[in-house]
């Protein structure tokens, strides 16, 4: 049985060998440390024109600065993960990197699933962004709101309704829902529903509309104005005039859409064509009711009764 004192007499011993086991090791490993080094540093230097180069390719898909940024921040990362497993490599920790792989590919999950929303964001983003579906002015409908796009970042999209206040919607929202975009067209219908009266001659009513509206400056003169009669309304027969403007802002269809109707108006009252108001039977003699000539007469006798008192 050993004592104490060469139990600590062995201990040392095998101290110091682990110890110049490791010397070793670094001193083998030295060159390997410098050549992993020279390509860090290497590395570090390339990694400016890594991420102009990325910038200056993905420019032919896109003008989007946001983007492009995103697009350089990317190239860079993914090349200096690079560089990592090939300094790792060098230092022949293979080990190492397989742990690293192990590692990532666990927090990579679930990072994925903790930010799976602002992720979704981001890529809509991207693809809004690539693709130049719609731009900063356009006049839109999307996700139950109407307004003109004021902002597109990586993360959502801004609205300016037209009473002011400003909506943001998430990309993924606006990706995966219809959207209407009244600017693409360049050009807008506009429609005036009206009635008149059943005495007035429709095909005289229809001429006077028509040129009426030829003559509003903000009318385009090589897109058709149509008159179409739709029903026979209780006191009219109702009709909708539809021609076209250049588009433009909201406000500027609403004031252009008043002038029309003022000119319509000026029209009809020109020709002496009638928009009749509504018109309403009261019948007094249904069953249940009191004949309009006995109201008249309860209503006599109670006024002179409260003369009399």
């Amino acid at each position: 049985m050993q004592t104490f004192s060469e139990q600590l007499s062995e201990s040392y011993t095998n101290l110091i060998d682990k110890g110049t086991d490791w010397l070793n090791l670094v001193i083998l490993q030295i060159p390997n440390f410098i050549l992993a080094a020279v390509v860090c540093t290497i590395a570090y230097l390339v990694s400016g024109y890594v991420k102009k180069l990325a910038v200056k390719g993905f420019r032919r898909f896109t003008s989007n600065k946001t983007v492009l940024e995103l697009t350089g921040s990317l190239a860079t990362a993914i090349f200096g993960v690079l560089v990592l497993f090939i300094a790792l490599g060098i230092l022949n920790l293979g080990e190492t990197i397989n742990k690293i792989l192990a590692t990532a590919g666990v927090l990579g999950l679930a990072i994925g699933l903790a930010l799976q929303e602002p992720m979704n964001n981001l890529f809509s983003g991207v693809f809004m962004s690539v693709r130049d579906l719609f731009n900063i002015g356009d006049l839109v409908e999307t996700n139950g709101f109407f307004g003109t796009i004021t902002k597109i970042d990586l993360r959502a999209t801004t609205l300016k309704l037209p009473t002011g206040q400003l909506v943001t919607i998430p990309n993924k929202d606006v990706i995966q829902s219809p959207l209407t975009n009244y600017t693409e067209a360049k050009i807008r219908r506009v429609e005036i529903s009206c009635g008149v009266s059943y005495g007035e001659d429709l095909d005289f009513v229809e001429r006077v509309a028509v040129d009426a509206m030829a003559e509003v400056e903000e009318v385009l003169s090589d897109e058709p104005i149509d008159l179409v009669f739709e029903e026979f309304g209780g006191s009219s027969i109702n009709f909708k005039l539809r021609f076209w403007m250049d588009i433009s802002g909201q406000r500027d269809f609403l004031l252009m859409r008043s002038n029309a109707i003022k000119a319509l108006k000026a029209a009809f009252d020109e020709h002496d064509i009638m928009i009749p108001f509504p018109i309403r039977t009261l019948d007094f003699g249904i069953k249940g009711g009191v004949p309009i000539d006995e109201m008249i007469t309860q209503e006599n006798q109670l006024q002179n009764q409260a003369n009399s008192d």
